[in-house]
């Protein structure tokens, strides 16, 4: 009894390992990555993004929000690997930028940060992101842009970006998502409110399944460049036509026109000149001598 009592122990901690062991694999490599669907605070989150100032280049799809910040290398990989695909879908792909509020005492954006993101929130310029997010951030200076620092109304928009994300990532903690950038929210096919803190490509193929997007596009599907023809210039003589020559026969026929006692091409060749024998050198002899008298 007591053997059978430590066996049955035994059996029950290896089962309680193993499956400990599954959940963890299961979190660890899938769970963890999936999006969440927003199940409190819809409307509320639905009238937080319509009224963000966020751009777009158009497409008129089912909109595709991206949170997120200029410095954020997930959102930048994001932006390049996976929203061209989106697009491909007929997603209408709409980028909402914040300012990050000080932290600690320090400064986590710079000034013509700040003055772009409240140009970005005013105007919806999307020429304007393409510039600045093709620029290094060391080297944008926001030239020609108004200052938000010393604009109170302008100020009033990067505060008003930041206090977006507050209740944005509130509503969304309240549904079991942790704050992550880029903040990814849109509906599935049923009309769902998805969400997903995609800081990992390990997440990205559920917002692809969702919206029916390609996981690659072909790099090889002809583009058209929309180039018009070259124009000669004024004056210029008009290019030379292509004079029409001859067919050139083909040599089975040429061999059939060649008669009998007609030479070919070898036999009417002369032949090459062999080079002549040399003559042998005279044999010395011996003469007799002779007198003179």
């Amino acid at each position: 009894m007591r053997r059978f009592l430590v066996w049955s122990a035994l059996a029950a901690l290896v089962g309680l390992l193993i499956a400990g062991g599954g959940y963890w694999a299961y979190w660890t490599y899938y769970a963890r990555f999936q999006p969440v669907t927003v199940s409190r605070d819809q409307a509320a989150i639905q009238a937080l993004l319509d009224e963000a100032g966020w751009i777009s280049a158009g497409g008129g799809g089912a909109p595709v929000y991206i949170v997120g910040y200029r410095d954020s290398a997930a959102m930048q990989r994001y932006e390049r690997e996976e929203v061209p695909k989106l697009r491909a879908a007929g997603a209408e792909v709409r980028i909402i930028v914040f300012a990050r509020p000080d932290r600690e005492g320090m400064e986590q954006s710079t000034e013509a940060e700040r003055a772009t993101v409240a140009e970005l929130w005013l105007t919806r310029d999307w020429p304007l992101y393409e510039r600045w997010t093709a620029t290094p951030t060391a080297s944008w200076t926001a030239a020609g842009i108004p200052s938000a620092d010393d604009n109170l109304a302008r100020s009033a928009v990067v505060d008003a970006g930041q206090k977006f994300v507050t209740d944005l990532t509130g509503y969304l903690r309240n549904s079991g998502l942790q704050p992550g950038y880029p903040l990814i929210l849109w509906r599935d096919e049923q009309g769902y409110m998805r969400a997903c803190a995609c800081t990992d490509p390990r997440s990205w193929v559920f917002i692809r399944d969702d919206l029916g997007a390609p996981d690659r596009i072909d790099a090889d599907a002809p583009v058209e460049l929309g180039l018009e023809p070259e124009q000669s210039p004024e004056g210029s003589l008009p290019p030379l036509e292509y004079p029409d020559l001859p067919p050139i026969p083909d040599s089975d026929a040429s061999a059939a026109e060649t008669g009998p006692d007609t030479p070919t091409s070898s036999e009417a060749r002369p032949a090459p000149r062999q080079p002549s024998t040399p003559r042998p050198a005279p044999k010395a002899q011996r003469q007799d001598d002779t007198t003179f008298y």
